[in-house]
């Protein structure tokens, strides 16, 4: 409970200096400092190696100081201008950095050897047993730059990290298909505001074509299928096939949630909670019109995964923009295919 509570701190820290809710930042900054400094040794205890965690604490707090310097100096600039630029890019590198010593503590207090409980009859779809690395490098289709609060990038090159702790067969079935090569000189499809996405391949078939699962079956192409799989807190595993409202939990938190910007989603059929097959959305967050907890998506599509570098590049990400290349780049070993 205590990493969480910081971790929200620090992703509001992140939110605030990219909207320049500048006190509000940090504010978020004071929290976290002071969470870590009360509860470090208890935070230790939680983990595999205590001496690393130890380690990784000491170095979290250590750069909260500059962060906060880079917060303050922006309030000094006049607003808009080059300097006032320039100290809240630095602070949002800082707090990536903050962000990433934060996923090495969380994965330290996963127990060693936890694997995820999933139902033996989808054993024969793919399954990560971890979390993996994504790198995703994409271009406008007319050669033009992703324009990204003025500043022009000839690529837009974005970094998620997929959850297979929370979605072991929705995130084996994403890597699996980047390690196929599926995604790669993919157009988006969809750019509305709320959601980018794609997934969906050229020709009649809606999604990937290969071996189905017994369990599941295939679309009506021959998609393979996989089925809907959400996970809430407090149980020991995710139930397939039907929605939280479905189940009658209607309001209760799920374990990844729509809440962050880049989050990532698995696209269905709205009445059919197995009918997805390879199209996934990121959701263009937006915590003053889509309050964490309350918004469409939490318990009637799998979250399995964020965006941790490069989400800003959504805000300029359209239709017909080109997915030039998708590679795992750690985890690999976690994928376990089909028996």
């Amino acid at each position: 409970k205590e990493v969480r509570k910081i971790a929200i701190q620090i992703e509001e820290t992140r939110y605030n200096i990219s909207s320049k809710r500048k006190t509000a930042a940090i504010d978020n900054v004071k929290k976290t400092r002071t969470a870590l400094n009360s509860q470090a040794d208890k935070l230790a205890a939680s983990c595999r190696d205590k001496s690393a965690c130890t380690e990784t604490i000491k170095s979290m707090i250590d750069d909260l100081d500059p962060l906060e310097k880079s917060v303050k100096e922006s309030v000094d600039y006049l607003q808009g201008s080059d300097q006032e630029r320039a100290a809240l890019d630095k602070a949002y590198k800082i707090q990536t950095q903050v962000s990433k010593k934060l996923t090495d503590l969380e994965e330290q207090m996963v127990p060693e050897g936890y694997v995820t409980p999933v139902p033996e009859e989808y054993s024969d779809l793919p399954q990560l047993k971890g979390r993996a690395t994504v790198e995703m490098v994409l271009k406008k289709a007319d050669g033009g730059p992703f324009d990204v609060e003025g500043t022009n990038y000839p690529e837009a090159r974005m970094v998620m990290v997929i959850d297979g702790y929370a979605a072991p067969v929705t995130g084996g079935n994403f890597v699996d298909l980047v390690q196929k090569g599926f995604y790669d000189k993919m157009q988006i499809q969809r750019s509305d505001g709320f959601v980018v996405q794609t997934g969906d391949p050229d020709g009649e078939a809606e999604g990937y074509v290969g071996t189905p699962s017994k369990a599941v079956g295939k679309g009506k192409y021959g998609e393979r299928l996989i089925p809907l799989e959400i996970f809430i807190k407090g149980d020991d595993g995710p139930f397939y096939g039907t929605t939280m409202e479905d189940e009658g939990r209607g309001g209760q938190a799920t374990i990844l949630p729509f809440s962050s910007y880049g989050a990532m989603g698995w696209a269905r059929d709205e009445y059919e909670p197995d009918s997805g097959s390879s199209q996934f959305f990121w959701l263009l967050f937006d915590s003053d019109l889509t309050p964490a907890g309350k918004n469409v998506l939490d318990g009637r599509y799998p979250c399995f995964g964020y965006v941790v570098e490069g989400a800003d590049f959504l805000r300029d990400t359209k239709e017909g923009d080109i997915i030039v290349s998708a590679k795992v780049t750690d985890g690999a070993d976690k994928l376990v295919q089909p028996k």
